[in-house]
């Protein structure tokens, strides 16, 4: 199953007819005929051209490469193909190696086809893609993607501009193939291959083959190659070029993740899509499974853990909300590229605070988790994993009330309106049939049905087309009064709103400990706007009114990265959140940020706001604090210890000079007093102060074994990262970026695998050093 389309090409031309000249020995009147046609596979185009050209030395162009002979291995032996795949970055192609493990499947797979006309598809990388084998062509399983070529590679090229070697086209290949054997076969070298295309190969002996471009202009007194343009050197063989090849990834799969990104369509400095930074972050938990599981691994007790994206941006920004476009009517059309950034961006945020929009994010964000959830399954039967979710910035907002209005039974209450569906507000009803049950005005279906009016047109009438109907003044009323609360929260009549169980604000002047004395343990105390109609919110806190749609499966752990979580819920009017809160279907909750990331906002004051504690402070990867902060928590210490010495010693020196001369008086036991009513410790001055320092990693102990609530099981919420060394300098150049690190930190993926693996019984693994 595909979810992508378009596709993408090479510069590489396939190759034409080609004819074979032996410049060792150039073609005359009483010169051998040279090799067979029909030892030179042929292609369907035509239009021949025969370039001749002199013998050519190597040492004639500073492309070549002097080659010991001795060193070169036997020649006979048949090529072995490697398999690539081309990608696409900023409008220019690049030809990737499958890892290993995948091209040999897909050239164990080739090899059984053979010239089979039925498709053969082959699941690739983590079963992400698909490679159809007749077509060519890589397919993305779990999101939208362009598919991309494959080639079935033997022989690379590079040029002077070129970083590393290409691969040629599979025909291309073949001829090389062919003429190089011939070659090898008759050992006769300094053979030349003309395409059509101007294009000409020299193969010079095994280890120097050479290609030459076309030129459009050509003087008459050029007579060599090497005067015409400069080379390509040609490789033959993975072998024989420099190429990194991926290391393959466990089949089995142990955790599945869903992350979800937050505002705009790029989600780091480089402006790449949720998808690229999602393949970083898995790429990154591969590499530490290496590192920091490597015994588990070597047992074969763990796998890998699935990372996958979902994107709800496009569509939100897609044709079928058409905001884009009602957006772009009323943007002044100066100052275009900002004003761009933000319609595409920042208006995200607003986006989400709106009634119409929030249902649409919302509702994506649950479909497209779903239905990848689904697709995982389909893919992986034998999956028995549990499953995370994760989201940046918006996106973990969006987790968050999702998370608070999931459901564990069809009778559990429903989050934010705190109400079973069976007794569910006025927008719930689905149809006008419905509505007007609830009303007790059945006898009116028949005739809204005579004018095909349906629930939402219902809502578009005024009360003189109802009173044109026919409707009497009674039901009237009751149909008008109905429709102006349908996107209010029944419990408002009550005027008692109510918030996420378990989360609890206070009235100016009131403790924030206390809870609310209404019918409910944790409800808001009504604002004191709450008489005013607002007819999308919810009164007094902000919080949109929608219908939370209910994940397929139950969260083990939810991770929020760069999380505005707190702010927001401040924002909403809560004071705090109740200790005893948790979610209702997850039981783990992990806010992890950086401590220069201006969006980011703690969570754990607002459940214990009494108590002043620091954030756990994230390991370093490599198994220590970074020696910057280690390096200003000497210093520190280093200070704060000599303060207390300075003043220890002047406090002494200060006590010897003001005290006065007395007579000599008997010892004084201790709490006496002399004859002065001095007792021993008043004369002598109070002591030195001891400040009693513990390390930092006392301290953290400490903090860790402290109890924050239920909302991430008892157990620590707030995890803040390490800066690095340059980002210390200026906290405010980094802000922007300390934003968005969270993709290729390798301190936040290496969290993320042992919360998920110590549930599993897998213990961590301190780095190698």
């Amino acid at each position: 199953m595909s979810r992508g389309s378009g596709e993408s090409g090479s510069s590489v031309p396939s190759a034409p007819l080609i004819s074979v000249q032996d410049l060792s020995n150039p073609p005359g009147p009483s010169s051998p005929l040279q090799q067979p046609d029909d030892l030179i596979s042929s292609s369907p185009l035509t239009d021949q051209v025969t370039v001749t050209a002199d013998e050519t030395s190597p040492s004639s162009t500073s492309s070549f490469e002097m080659i010991d002979m001795e060193a070169v291995p036997p020649l006979c032996e048949p090529v072995q193909p490697h398999w690539f795949y081309c990608r696409r970055a900023d409008t220019k192609d690049s030809w990737m190696p499958f890892s290993r493990e995948d091209s040999q499947k897909l050239e164990q797979a080739y090899l059984l086809s053979g010239q089979g006309e039925e498709e053969v598809v082959v699941p690739t990388e983590g079963e992400r893609y698909d490679v159809r084998l007749r077509e060519r062509r890589r397919y993305a399983v779990y999101w939208e993607q362009a598919p991309t070529e494959v080639r079935r590679c033997t022989w690379f090229y590079k040029g002077d501009k070129d970083s590393r070697f290409l691969p040629y086209p599979e025909d291309f290949s073949k001829r090389l193939e062919d003429a190089y054997m011939i070659a090898v076969t008759l050992d006769e070298w300094k053979r030349k291959l003309d395409f059509p295309t101007g294009e000409m190969v020299i193969l010079h002996n095994p280890k120097l083959i050479m290609q030459y471009q076309p030129i459009t202009q050509q003087d008459e007194w050029v007579s060599s190659p090497s005067e015409q343009t400069r080379p390509r050197t040609v490789k033959r063989g993975l072998e024989n070029i420099s190429v990194e090849i991926p290391d393959g990834e466990p089949e089995k799969v142990d955790h599945l993740v869903f992350m979800v990104h937050g505002i705009g369509p790029a989600c780091d400095l480089r402006f790449r899509s949720i998808i690229q930074c999602v393949n970083d972050f898995r790429s990154a938990s591969l590499s530490l499974l290496n590192t920091h599981f490597r015994k588990a691994q070597e047992e074969q007790a763990i796998g890998r853990v699935e990372f996958l994206p979902v994107n709800w941006h496009s569509a939100l920004h897609g044709d079928a909300t058409g905001v884009d476009e009602d957006i772009q009517r009323i943007t002044l059309p100066s100052i275009s590229r900002l004003r761009h950034f933000t319609n595409d961006t920042l208006l995200d945020l607003f986006f989400y605070n709106s009634p119409t929009y929030c249902q649409t994010i919302v509702d994506t964000v649950a479909s497209e988790i779903n239905c990848l959830y689904l697709l995982f399954l389909q893919r992986h039967p034998q999956f028995a994993g549990t499953v995370s979710v994760a989201g940046h910035s918006l996106g973990s907002l969006i987790l968050f009330d999702l998370m608070t209005n999931q459901r564990t039974g069809p009778g559990e209450s429903n989050g934010l309106r705190g109400k079973a569906d069976t007794d569910g507000p006025p927008h719930d009803y689905r149809s006008l049939e419905e509505a007007l049950k609830r009303m007790g005005l059945e006898e009116l279906i028949a005739v809204f049905k005579a004018e095909q009016l349906d629930l939402e047109s219902l809502a578009l009438c005024s009360e003189s087309d109802l009173k044109d109907l026919g409707i009497p003044l009674g039901p009237r009323k009751k149909i008008l009064n109905f429709m102006s609360r349908r996107w209010i929260l029944q419990d408002l009549k009550a005027r008692s709103p109510l918030l996420a169980s378990g989360q609890q604000s206070s009235t100016e002047g009131e403790q924030a400990s206390s809870p609310a004395p209404l019918e409910h343990p944790f409800l808001r105390p009504v604002s004191t706007t709450s008489a005013v109609d607002y007819e999308y919110f919810d009164v007094g806190i902000g919080q949109v009114s929608i219908s939370y749609p209910q994940l397929a499966f139950h969260p083990q752990t939810f991770f929020a990265f760069g999380s505005p979580i707190g702010m927001f819920l401040t924002v909403r009017g809560l004071k705090r959140i109740d200790p005893s809160y948790s979610f209702p279907t997850c039981k783990s909750f992990f806010n992890i940020y950086h401590p220069f990331d201006p969006v980011a906002y703690r969570i754990e004051p607002m459940i214990v706001p009494d108590m002043e504690i620091e954030p756990m402070l994230i390991p370093h990867h490599k198994g220590r604090k970074r020696m910057h902060l280690e390096l200003k928590e000497s210093l520190t210490r280093m200070s704060t210890d000599l303060k207390n010495n300075v003043l220890g010693s002047l406090r002494t020196a200060w006590q010897s000079f003001s005290r006065l001369p007395i007579a000599a008086l008997p010892p004084v036991g201790e709490g006496e007093s002399n004859a002065s009513g001095l007792s021993v410790q008043e004369m002598e001055g109070p002591k030195v102060e001891e400040v009693e320092t513990t390390s930092a990693a006392e301290r953290q102990t400490e903090e860790q074994n402290i109890k924050i609530g239920m909302l991430n099981g008892g157990r620590r919420i707030d995890y803040v990262l390490q800066e690095k060394p340059i980002e210390s300098f200026n906290e405010y150049l980094f802000a922007i970026q300390s934003h968005l690190c969270y993709w290729e930190s390798e301190d936040t993926a290496l969290l993320v695998l042992k919360e998920i693996y110590e549930k599993l019984g897998v213990v961590l693994e301190q780095p190698q050093s």
